[in-house]
């Protein structure tokens, strides 16, 4: 049964061990430790060079966005990494830290809201944070996190801790996706379904979307910030089962830094 779903053919060999993990309700294994020392070193290594290579922007973005609006060029925004456990009244434990990013949103974009996800099209954005969403270069501030190891270079999405609860109440196995792994800058789920976490129409996990958003058909449940999110943990899950293996952890997290910046010319973040 589960050879015949309509899987991309370079996703399967990752997304079926999920699958069967899934239904046999088998919980994650731990990362070996030939992984750990290899992916570390790969961060650094991409890390230095991308800093090196990438360090003559950071004054003409950091022009653009001083021009385009006022406030500070970087934001710096509190993020949970690595899980933990569960403290005694069965709430998430997680490792925190600040990450850095060039700031795309008005100074007080949260001030009548509070902490909220950014949406497609979202009007906080200024003109200069567009472009920078879209290009993925709001990111690039983000080496210091790698540097200091506090992310990887590859990895799931960091969200606020104030979101993260709140995701995992509403979301079955959410918080498993950062278990014994640490955020990346970029990802699977990135690569595959873009910022929005919409599935790219015509492409194979499309299939699954309808079952995958409100799937308890909630009335005026249907564009929930819920529903990107199951679409974002299919492959941010794939991305932690191929950590398991050597040879899986090779090939995924090349695939994902050769495909990131085809991504981030093609323009496809928010």
């Amino acid at each position: 049964m589960i050879e015949a779903l309509p899987l991309d053919p370079i996703a399967r060999p990752v997304l079926v061990p999920v699958i069967v993990a899934a239904l046999e309700h088998r919980p994650p294994c731990q990362i070996p430790l030939l992984v750990r020392l290899a992916k570390r070193s790969m961060d650094l290594a991409f890390a230095l060079s991308g800093m090196v290579i990438a360090l003559w922007l950071f004054p003409l973005i950091a022009l653009a966005i001083r021009i385009d609006s006022r406030g500070p060029i970087f934001y710096r925004q509190r993020r949970a990494g690595a899980l933990r456990e569960r403290d005694p009244h069965g709430r998430c434990a997680f490792f925190e830290f600040d990450m850095m990013k060039f700031r795309t949103m008005r100074v007080d974009a949260e001030k009548l809201t509070g902490a909220v996800l950014a949406a497609e099209n979202d009007p906080r954005v200024t003109r200069v944070g567009r472009f920078l969403r879209k290009s993925r270069l709001d990111e690039l501030p983000q080496i210091w996190n790698v540097l200091k190891g506090e992310m990887a270079l590859v990895g799931p999405r960091p969200e606020r801790p104030e979101l993260f609860e709140n995701l995992s109440l509403a979301i079955p196995f959410f918080e498993e996706r950062m278990r014994d792994c640490k955020p990346g800058i970029t990802g699977l789920s990135q690569i595959s379904l873009g910022y929005s976490g919409h599935a790219p129409t015509g492409s194979a996990v499309s299939a699954f979307e309808g079952l995958l958003t409100n799937p308890f058909k909630l009335d005026l449940a249907d564009g929930a910030s819920a529903d990107d999110m199951r679409m974002k943990l299919l492959f941010d899950l794939a991305y932690v089962i191929a950590l398991e293996k050597f040879s899986t952890f090779v090939a995924v997290e090349f695939l994902v830094i050769v495909k990131t910046p085809w991504v981030m010319a093609r323009g496809l973040g928010r």
